[in-house]
């Protein structure tokens, strides 16, 4: 009883602030716990008639059904990969980027480079992928030819099994390395200014400032944002992935997402594919609580 008093007063005493997330909290209400209600069909054979309760309870036999297939390791080996790359690639770009950025003394080179490197985040994922295909087309992109003039021959980049990864990290990294550094910037304008002055009238060189300065400042934002990483270590993502598949490099491209969709949306097998779905989302958990547990009893930050 004094807990629930305690809230309403809190909410009566700061009630401006609780309309100006009132718009958020009901986006996410709608958009994220309210199909919750639809978890049950991993559990249940769906019947159109019957509706998400209607079906006959199966169990745990979907989430067997995935484990026992044969594309299993495959889906599994090539989402961890892809993730693993991104992380251990993409996730240095962006802090690198800021503290390079916050080296830049003048102010209107700084905004110049910032507006710059911010751009390509606004390119739509289609877009994108038609850059690549036009760029690195063995017969006709510009990549192509020059691969041609130094003797590599044609490789078709989209199409190898061997470069697959690599492009398709690399691009993601072009493309958001600029816009995910901004937190990191946010972060680095909460230096006292005075520990600047301090480094250089001790002499201290630019990589030295960066060192002892920059870095031990950012170290917070780094964690959380590495365990929220940690927590999709399985969401590749969608929409890229399938616009660079092709048969070719179907082998190391097919992941768990676009198995989910081709389960699910062409093959109609809605509790299969809601099964692997929640499979998935339980397995990026285990790996945010994990790495949430090691960060608190390391680092003393954490998330909860």
């Amino acid at each position: 009883m004094q807990t629930r008093k305690g809230l309403v007063h809190a909410v009566t005493r700061d009630y401006q602030l609780w309309i100006m997330i009132l718009p958020a909290i009901i986006v996410i209400l709608i958009f994220n716990y309210i199909p919750m209600y639809g978890i049950q069909l991993a559990f249940r054979d769906y019947d159109f008639s019957k509706g998400l309760t209607g079906g006959e309870w199966r169990g745990l036999a979907y989430f067997q059904q995935f484990i026992d297939s044969y594309l299993f390791t495959d889906l599994m080996r090539n989402t961890f990969l892809i993730s693993l790359a991104s992380i251990v690639l993409g996730f240095p770009a962006p802090i690198i980027l800021a503290l390079i950025l916050n080296q830049i003394r003048r102010k209107k080179m700084k905004q110049l480079m910032q507006t710059t490197v911010y751009l390509p985040h606004f390119i739509s994922v289609i877009v994108l992928v038609g850059m690549l295909n036009v760029l690195l087309s063995a017969e006709t992109g510009v990549v192509g030819h020059l691969m041609k003039v130094v003797g590599l021959g044609h490789i078709n980049l989209l199409a190898s099994t061997g470069t697959f990864i690599p492009v398709y990290v690399l691009s993601d990294i072009w493309q958001h390395c600029g816009w995910n550094s901004i937190i990191y910037l946010a972060a680095l304008s909460t230096v006292d200014p005075q520990l600047y002055d301090a480094a250089r009238i001790d002499g201290a060189s630019r990589w030295q400032t960066i060192r002892f300065v920059d870095i031990p400042a950012l170290v917070p934002t780094i964690i959380i944002l590495f365990i929220l990483s940690m927590g999709n270590i399985l969401s590749t993502g969608f929409e890229k992935i399938f616009l660079m598949q092709n048969s070719l490099n179907l082998p190391v491209s097919e992941v768990i997402a676009t198995y989910v969709y081709k389960i699910g949306i062409v093959s109609s097998q809605f509790s299969l594919a809601s099964a692997i779905g929640l499979f998935n989302t339980v397995i990026n958990f285990i790996f945010l609580f994990a790495m949430n547990t090691i960060s608190k009893r390391v680092s003393e930050t954490s998330l909860f």
